[in-house]
């Protein structure tokens, strides 16, 4: 038996490359987004009443490479730092047998424009270009259950050091976003206060050095003794 599902439309998002995401929702909540729909689904009635949920799932696909990559039976998550392997059921890895991932973020309500008819988000988690199957409201009395168990993944994992900005990297944040529209600053904070480096990086402690891309630039910065120091903010090649 097999199945054949087309998107409902296309996640366009702030992570233009996979490194630098965060690796659950909701952890980067200046992360905005929005899921431009298909034509077909592009209809206003589809989404009526939605506005009174503050939170959607997003049912989406693992595109990139890992439609054609195949699944693993067993994975090694980045917070067991590379070292250890789980089932890959017991983990939210993108290698699956179907590669299909759930977010639950919130939602900022409908808009249409040149593009057509868009669902605003909000923390999202999700590479640009992602296709979505389908979203569905997120209901708090079935959804959130306090006394689950989370396994190897107890707590939320965040770096507490400081962040600083060069006056190269403020420069390159005032060219990219001059009216502060795309809340760049706060958007690069977030997502190094998650630590975006490989799990097993400690392993390195003399490389200190690393870069990302949001949007269309790249962002530089390195680890010191006691501070995250962003060194630049650039347009992409």
């Amino acid at each position: 038996m097999s199945f054949s599902f087309d998107p409902i439309g296309f996640i366009r998002s702030p992570y233009t490359d996979k490194f630098g995401i965060p690796r659950q929702p909701r952890l980067v909540e200046a992360a905005h987004a929005r899921l431009e729909l298909c034509p077909e689904y592009a209809r206003e009635e589809a989404f009526k009443a939605l506005e009174g949920f503050s939170h959607v799932w997003v049912v989406f696909v693992f595109h990139d490479d890992c439609l054609d990559a195949g699944w693993r039976p067993t994975v090694r998550p980045p917070r067991l730092g590379g070292r250890s392997t789980v089932g890959v059921f017991a983990s939210r890895a993108p290698y699956r047998p179907n590669p299909i991932g759930i977010s639950a973020v919130a939602h900022e309500g409908l808009e249409r424009d040149g593009n057509g008819l868009a669902l605003r988000l909000r923390g999202i988690d999700l590479l640009d270009g992602t296709p979505v199957l389908d979203i569905k409201p997120y209901v708090p009395y079935a959804d959130a259950l306090h006394d689950a168990r989370s396994g190897f993944a107890q707590e939320r994992v965040v770096c507490l050091r400081p962040i600083r900005f060069e006056a190269a990297a403020l420069e390159g944040i005032a060219q990219a976003d001059p009216d502060g529209r795309l809340g760049l600053r706060a958007l690069i904070e977030q997502v190094l206060t998650q630590d975006p480096r490989p799990g097993y990086m400690d392993r390195y402690p003399e490389r200190r050095r690393f870069g990302l891309q949001l949007y269309d630039r790249n962002i530089r910065w390195e680890f010191d003794e006691q501070y995250i120091r962003v060194l630049s903010v650039e347009l992409a090649c």
